[in-house]
């Protein structure tokens, strides 16, 4: 598991984090926290999501889907 500097354990003390958890609903999250998970999976994973892409990534099971099917996610 890899943490990313923009999320804080604080943020995650009182919710169960699961592969359905949806970013805003589930964990809290705003949209600002979600454009810099999105920057932290680029970082990652060395390639660039499109915005129209990055839109439909909403929870951990659509970032996990997103990031498994693209070809050069490293």
């Amino acid at each position: 598991i890899c943490a990313f500097d923009c999320l804080h354990a604080s943020t995650f003390c009182s919710v169960s984090v699961t592969p359905n958890a949806h970013f805003q609903k589930d964990l809290g999250l705003d949209s600002l926290d979600t454009v810099e998970i999105v920057m932290a999976f680029e970082e990652e994973f060395s390639f660039e999501i499109p915005d129209n892409e990055a839109e439909k990534i909403d929870s951990i099971k659509s970032a996990v889907d997103f990031i498994a099917s693209h070809p050069q996610a490293k």
